[in-house]
């Protein structure tokens, strides 16, 4: 009970706060006394601070505001991608504190030899917040590829089937789809408060679908995968063995050719280079096609374009938007609002340091060893 008690002030404290004491007993129905013993082992383990004093009522002496403290208790996100390992410590206000990000070749790598250059980031990164007076409680890693049980079944971009890397840190662990992290990475660190889908551009394209506070992940964890959608039946082979695919024509190989980064792309759509416009056009037709898709089976209010389609909004808006638009027009008049992410590249590492929070909020009996 006391645990569960703990878990209703905390997630009230967050969703809605600061709160006197006061305030806390009339929206949770508890007693004041129980509230100020709750809020008094969240003030020892961390978790919320107290600050000047505020009115709780029209009427009465002021009290003491109780808000979310960002000076003790953390969290640590992490992400495998196919160009780099990234980590982020976020404190329990979701404020970053510290990014870490190492460039690296992964493709058709060997998982012990990136699982401990991983390893080596997060001890890395958990003592530097360390030693800024930060604990962090917990951490998560988002993965290309699909997750299940704490494995990471397939991931062939990285080159990786059946990796447990559920092991990889010594402190409450999760692991998930970089698409489905990336997504809650802009529900809880970007602008969206409503349902959305999220499109995560990479060598891959995946999508995460928000619904309620939380990410659809389907029957089997495969919700999402919106780089096999066919856009083009007796189009060019794709590594899923159809043909055709989005990814084909949208994901960052096909994107980028013979260039070297992203970087250099958006240098030469900047400069007016027709081969790179092409290549935009194109591969934001393609989008297009497949949203269109999307939007029929899901209807979502908000499309949101992340990863490395972020930098590449300015060019790829136009044809995706027109695409979406020439087709729906019949059947719903106005396409889903299409924008760009609040998050860009940070998207996926975020929310993994994200799910951690939330975990904290609704467990902190569990987590904070209270």
């Amino acid at each position: 009970m006391r645990a569960r008690n703990l878990a209703v002030v905390l997630a009230t404290i967050h969703r809605s706060g600061p709160h006197t004491r006061a305030s806390l007993a009339e929206r949770t129905g508890l007693t004041k006394t129980t509230v100020s013993s709750l809020v008094a082992d969240l003030l020892e383990a961390g978790a919320v601070t107290e600050s000047g004093a505020v009115r709780a009522g029209e009427r009465g002496r002021p009290g003491v505001a109780v808000s979310l403290s960002g000076h003790r208790v953390a969290a640590l996100g992490l992400e495998i991608n196919i160009d780099y390992l990234a980590a982020c410590v976020v404190d329990l206000t979701r404020t970053v504190r510290l990014r870490r990000i190492i460039p690296a070749d992964n493709r058709n790598s060997d998982p012990a030899a990136i699982l401990e250059s991983l390893r080596a980031l997060a001890k890395e990164t958990t003592a530097e917040a360390a030693a800024a007076g930060l604990r962090v409680i917990g951490a998560a890693l988002a993965v290309p590829g699909l997750v299940e049980g704490g494995m990471l079944r397939s991931a062939p971009h990285l080159g990786w089937r059946d990796v447990r890397v559920s092991d990889l840190v010594d402190m409450p662990f999760e692991v998930d789809n970089e698409a489905n992290l990336a997504a809650l990475g802009e529900l809880w660190f970007g602008p969206r408060e409503s349902d959305f889908l999220y499109v995560s551009g990479e060598i891959g394209i995946g999508a995460g679908l928000v619904v309620q506070g939380g990410v659809f992940k389907g029957t089997y964890g495969l919700a999402g995968e919106l780089g096999h959608v066919v856009v083009v039946p007796d189009g060019p082979g794709c590594r899923c063995g159809g043909r055709g695919c989005l990814e084909v024509y949208a994901g960052q190989d096909a994107l980028l050719g013979d260039l070297g980064s992203v970087r250099e792309l958006v240098s030469r759509l900047e400069s007016g280079d027709q081969a790179a416009l092409e290549a935009c056009r194109r591969a934001g037709h393609a989008l297009g096609v497949a949203l269109t898709s999307a939007v029929h089976l899901l209807d979502p209010g908000t499309i949101v374009l992340g990863g490395i389609f972020a930098p590449l909004f300015p060019w790829l808006a136009a044809p995706v938007s027109g695409g979406l638009g020439t087709r729906l027009a019949q059947m719903r008049g106005a396409p889903p609002d299409l924008v760009v992410s609040a998050t860009g590249s940070d998207a996926a590492v975020l929310g993994a340091a994200g799910l951690v929070i939330q975990q904290i909020i609704a467990e902190p009996a569990k987590l904070l060893g209270l």
